[in-house]
């Protein structure tokens, strides 16, 4: 009898990348440096540019790296960085919000009114802002899921209207000020993280890192996918304390870490755990990648875009808290000018994708140091605003050019 040759390739011919875990730290480099040319990213252009920026206004003036300027530029970044990070979770889910400068105006305002005209305690003037962006982002998730008004549509009416309500907040006042003395403005100011828990938070960082990365890798191996490698874990972590170190001994060289900074890290910290951790944080990918595939695997799309809504105006109000807080008052031009567009821009720029589905928390991070990073040089340049804009809109530009360039790669190599 004749046999027919149904042999088939060995299985390592036919696995899928992701079921072989590299070997060695060369064998993780060679990985990345794959993806990088399969159109996956990352962080690397944005970190690239950090470094060229960092560089040329470091060369036009000696004083942009110094450990003074550097704390100022933690403390600037704050608020905006929040309210970009509430960006970054709506534009996960494939929706845009456009009043976040509108509704940390308001925020601030209402924190400043329930606080000074109303004599009421701090707690509770920041639970009153919060509650109402909230508030905002849920209506906004009833206008689009409810009524098919689409996203970009909404959030510009509710530019418009909280803008108002500010106003009407204000009632007239330029600008109700904050006590010097109060614990909000103190802690916006002139709070700062002890030298040694500085340092101690930095080796806890990284460790948790580790831990993180173990946890993970021993979860995909018992899942038969590809693994990280102890060594290569330990590599990046102890990479990443020497970093955190070094940064900590510098800033100290002056004031120290600002505890408003270190509340950043840790808000970015939690929208990353929330966001790769979480059924949640993962129904967000899903819905920004193709809301009707992740329709039919079952997931409540309506409620994912809400959610989305909220995190991100929560977030908006959070960030107007703490402009109030660096000012020491809330005045008509709280969160108007260009703070929309800088919060929309830290999230691109940082790597969050416009198209949904790809980003990570650390975009915002990113992102706001960025555009943070261009006003703190152009400024010790004594140039003025007219420069910032350009560069940054340029900066825009080619963060959204390589977004769509990477996305053509990402599918013409079956990464989608």
């Amino acid at each position: 009898m004749t046999s027919l040759d149904t042999s088939v390739a060995p299985a390592t011919d036919l696995q899928d990348e992701r079921l072989t875990a590299p070997q060695g730290i060369g064998g993780h480099l060679r990985a990345a440096a794959r993806r990088v040319r399969d159109g996956d990213l990352g962080m690397l252009p944005v970190v690239a540019g950090i470094v060229v920026i960092w560089t040329i206004f470091q060369a036009l003036n000696r004083t942009f790296l110094s450990s003074t300027n550097l704390v100022n530029l933690s403390f600037d970044m704050v608020p905006i960085g929040v309210i970009a990070l509430g960006i970054v979770c709506v534009l996960l889910a494939g929706q845009i919000d456009l009043s976040v400068g509108s509704v940390s105006g308001v925020s601030a305002a209402t924190t400043a009114v329930v606080m000074v005209r109303y004599e009421q305690p701090m707690v509770l003037a920041i639970l009153a802002a919060v509650a109402a962006g909230c508030l905002i982002g849920w209506i906004y998730g009833q206008a689009f899921n409810r009524f098919g008004v689409p996203s970009f549509v909404a959030t510009l009416g509710g530019l418009l209207a909280f803008l108002g309500a500010q106003l009407w907040l204000l009632r007239g006042q330029n600008a109700i000020n904050i006590p010097y003395d109060s614990t909000l403005v103190k802690f916006a100011q002139v709070w700062f993280v002890p030298g040694w828990l500085s340092y101690l938070l930095a080796v806890a960082a990284a460790g948790g890192f580790l831990a993180a990365g173990w946890i993970r890798s021993r979860s995909r191996r018992r899942a038969g996918l590809s693994s990280s490698s102890l060594q290569w874990l330990l590599a990046q972590s102890l990479l990443l304390l020497a970093v955190l170190l070094f940064a900590v001994y510098y800033l100290n060289r002056t004031r120290g870490v600002a505890w408003m900074f270190v509340l950043f890290v840790a808000l970015v910290l939690g929208v990353h755990y929330t966001l790769r951790h979480t059924k949640f944080g993962r129904s967000i990918y899903a819905v920004g990648g193709n809301a009707e595939a992740a329709r039919r695997a079952g997931i409540d799309v309506p409620r994912v875009y809400t959610s989305a809504f909220i995190m991100c105006s929560g977030l908006a109000a959070f960030g107007g808290i703490l402009f109030a807080a660096r000012l020491a008052a809330a005045n008509q031009s709280t969160g108007t000018a260009d703070v929309n567009l800088n919060a929309i821009a830290a999230a691109v720029i940082g790597g969050t994708s416009l198209f949904g589905g790809r980003g990570s928390a650390f975009a915002a991070l990113l992102g706001v140091l960025v555009i943070q990073s261009i006003s703190s040089g152009l400024t010790l340049l004594n140039l003025d605003s007219s420069y910032r804009f350009v560069i940054t809109g340029a900066v825009l530009i080619v963060a959204v050019a390589l977004d769509s360039a990477a996305r053509r790669s990402r599918q013409a190599h079956g990464r989608g």
